[in-house]
């Protein structure tokens, strides 16, 4: 889910923009500001033999980092940080509407 809503914020833009991106996904952080997302691509999105988790996903999300200024804020989940309580908040509310039907 966490890439699925960089990809969704981030497609919402509509001209090349400078962003601050904060997450509490090590996944997603760790994948594009260490390097490794570009060196599965460049493996042809395979991991120690096996394919890459999400690589649809990440095959999305690559042309808008792209486009996209990007700068990927690490926060820790469920330790105050008030923007990233209140996406929990909307996450958890949206699976649970979604999750009726």
């Amino acid at each position: 889910m966490e890439l699925t809503g960089v990809i969704v914020a981030l497609s919402a833009l509509k001209e090349p923009c400078k962003v601050i991106l904060t997450t509490d996904s090590k996944y997603v952080a760790d994948s594009v500001v260490k390097g490794w997302v570009y060196n599965w691509k460049n493996k042809n999105w395979i991991k120690k033999g096996e394919p890459v988790p999400n690589a649809d996903l990440w095959k999305q999300l690559l042309p808008l980092l792209d486009k996209h200024d990007v700068t990927f804020n690490w926060v820790k989940g469920h330790a105050g940080h008030p923007e990233n309580e209140r996406c929990d908040r909307l996450a958890v509310k949206q699976r649970d509407i979604y999750s009726f039907r």
